[in-house]
């Protein structure tokens, strides 16, 4: 049977000291780590259970160093994986979008462990079915891009990224290249030790939530 489309990962090596630093100073560098590559972890697993699809992770950094390489290296082996090029993380998304453009394209990050086999596969449905899907982040940016055509990645050349109007913005563009846009379920990034609390009560028995129950502050794990 054919791919019906391609979901595409777009990730960072979770470095102690690169990773998820605003989690800091209430995890350690190390802990931070933990989380990211929990995080990545856990979406890639959801990846794995969506059928008739071609796998990607365009990464960035340096694999060896992360935290929990081996696991993240025999995760891998089940994906294409790609590296980042470009000047900018905008660039880097059109590039990647661009390198994978035989199929549709749904790309997601690594920040949104909560996502679901279920929830991608409605954003490809939706993505086949019209121009686009855009799933927006609770803190204005977006966590999910579909894309019929993914040349129309192009779109995101001018908009901002990591700034509250990243959202906004991104469907601004799309609209102005006439696309058809089906909204996605809002979910919280992980950014900040409020956002990991909350995002990891919502998938108990994780490893995103057992990495941040690991996370102490003041000396006691958090609740």
């Amino acid at each position: 049977m054919t791919d019906r489309a391609c979901v595409l990962v777009v990730a960072k090596a979770p470095v102690p000291g690169l990773a998820k630093t605003r989690l800091t100073p209430a995890a350690t560098p190390e802990q931070a780590a933990e989380v990211a590559a929990a995080s990545l972890l856990d979406t890639l697993d959801a990846v794995l259970a969506v059928p008739r699809v071609r796998r990607v992770v365009a990464m960035t950094g340096d694999l060896a160093a992360a935290a929990r390489s081996a696991e993240l290296r025999r995760t891998l082996c089940w994906f294409e994986v790609i590296p980042q090029h470009g000047n900018d993380f905008a660039e880097r998304l059109v590039n990647a979008h661009c390198e994978v453009a035989d199929l549709p394209v749904v790309q997601i990050g690594m920040d949104t462990p909560q996502v679901t086999p279920w929830l991608l596969g409605a954003a490809i449905t939706a993505t086949v079915a019209g121009d686009a899907a855009l799933g927006l982040a609770e803190d204005g940016g977006w966590w999910l891009l579909g894309l019929k055509d993914p040349l129309h990645a192009r779109a995101l050349q001018h908009v901002p990224m990591s700034r509250p109007d990243t959202g906004s913005r991104t469907l601004d563009a799309l609209h102005d290249r006439d696309l058809t846009v089906t909204p996605l379920p809002i979910l919280s990034d992980v950014d900040t030790v409020d956002d990991a609390r909350r995002v990891a009560k919502s998938v108990p028995g994780s490893r995103f939530a057992a990495a941040v129950a690991a996370i102490s502050t003041a000396g006691q794990p958090i609740p």
